[in-house]
């Protein structure tokens, strides 16, 4: 069961629990007009790098 839920928590696994929500927010809000363009690129690139981290 440990290494299971070891498997489960690995380094890919736990960026894309942190990636996928703020992609998710980033592309709501790039529906706002004139600002959310920018702000969904911003999102995007600091999703990148956490992306990017080895763990």
């Amino acid at each position: 069961m440990l290494v299971f839920i070891g498997f489960m928590l690995s380094g890919c696994f736990l960026t894309k629990v942190v990636t996928v929500p703020a992609r998710i927010g980033g592309a709501i809000i790039s529906t706002v007009p004139v600002v959310g363009g920018a702000i969904d690129d911003v999102i995007d690139t600091a999703a990148d790098a956490v992306d990017k981290v080895p763990l």
